[in-house]
């Protein structure tokens, strides 16, 4: 468990922050600016706390003025959005640095499983200058973990990459939150990215704690509509191998995915844009959207503007946000208590790799 307390003046920048965090991931979200990367700072112990206090399962770190523990005696590992390989040594030399500050009583992360999981074993006689992007960031991470470290940060670890390096590196980061059971701290202004990852979000905005929940319940009351993102969980069906599809079964109906996604029966998120919904009041037909949701209207905001985002409960549990405009909403008579079907256009997908 961590507790951070921080109300302090860092240059012209206010931090008035107050979160905690248990196990899994707990993502610090918001615009650049927000005072993510300052909180990362002050729990890593670079950034000396003025007033306030951070605690690692029961142990204090920092406690105002009167107390400053080392970054080095902290046991916590960092990845920044640049991997920061020493070059000079191979990436077998750059994993086991991470070992030169921890206790061999203390070292429980073993070097086989590190580099299993994270595919490095072919890089390890290579230096930091011959990697891809995705490959440094690969070994950052491995360096970071056979610190042994009670707490993980990642600041923006895929903000660097490009598209394909960044679909590489997050099926590994759940890996590392599942199989190692380290705590993380993980900072990130994408939306997509913080809602697949992250079991709770805490949005900061101007250095203080705009709203914390899990990602479903943060993003659905998003100020933006386009960061509003509802989670829908269900289990991964047969694929068909024919039209490269895989559906995702809920009781609310299938989410069909694009191409062929296993292991069939296990437990898939799927996040979906509220811009990407359509309702109907009839189940429709002949039209190219494949997935089809039922659901209830649980709530119709008042106010002013051009769009409004439908609340829906989805059949068998779950929510769904739909923005609509609102004269569809009078044309349609969209009132809570309604079943509608909610036409969803695109999805993304909690995904790992075949």
């Amino acid at each position: 468990m961590i507790d951070v307390e921080i109300h302090q003046r860092i240059g012209n920048f206010l931090l008035d922050i107050d979160f905690s965090g248990g196990g899994g991931i707990t993502a610090l979200f918001g615009p650049s600016g927000s005072g993510k990367s300052s909180v990362i700072k002050v729990i890593a112990g670079l950034t000396r706390l003025g007033t306030g206090r951070v605690m690692l399962d029961g142990a204090v770190l920092a406690d105002g003025e009167s107390r400053h523990m080392p970054p080095h005696r902290r046991r916590i590992g960092v990845v920044f959005q640049e991997a920061r390989l020493f070059p000079h040594l191979s990436v077998r030399h750059n994993l086991r640095y991470g070992r030169l500050f921890t206790p061999r009583r203390e070292q429980r992360v073993a070097e086989g499983p590190v580099i299993d999981t994270l595919g490095i074993g072919h890089l390890l006689d290579r230096h930091p200058a011959t990697l891809s992007g995705g490959e440094q960031q690969r070994v950052a991470i491995g360096r970071a973990l056979l610190a042994s470290p009670r707490l993980l940060l990642m600041d923006e670890p895929l903000a660097s990459l490009d598209a394909a390096r960044r679909l590489e590196i997050l099926p590994l980061i759940e890996t590392l939150r599942d199989e190692f059971g380290i705590p993380i701290i993980y900072v990130s202004h994408a939306v997509e990215e913080v809602a697949r990852l992250a079991e709770k979000v805490v949005v900061l905005d101007a250095g203080k704690v705009a709203r914390e929940g899990s990602p479903a319940d943060v993003f659905r009351v998003a100020a933006d509509r386009f960061e509003i993102i509802s989670v829908v969980e269900g289990r991964l069906g047969k694929p068909n191998e024919a039209f490269q599809l895989t559906p995702v079964e809920t009781p609310a109906g299938i989410v069909w995915l694009n191409g062929i996604i296993r292991p069939e029966g296990r437990t898939a998120h799927v996040l979906v844009h509220a811009i990407d919904v359509a309702l109907a009041t009839h189940r429709p037909e002949a039209v190219s959207i494949r997935t089809v949701l039922t659901g209830t209207i649980a709530g119709v905001p008042d106010g002013p503007g051009p769009s409004v985002t439908v609340d829906l409960t989805l059949e068998g549990g779950g929510r769904l946000a739909a923005s609509v405009t609102r004269a569809a909403v009078a044309e349609l008579g969209l009132v809570p208590g309604r079943r509608v079907f909610a036409l969803v256009k695109s999805v993304a997908l909690d995904e790992r790799p075949v």
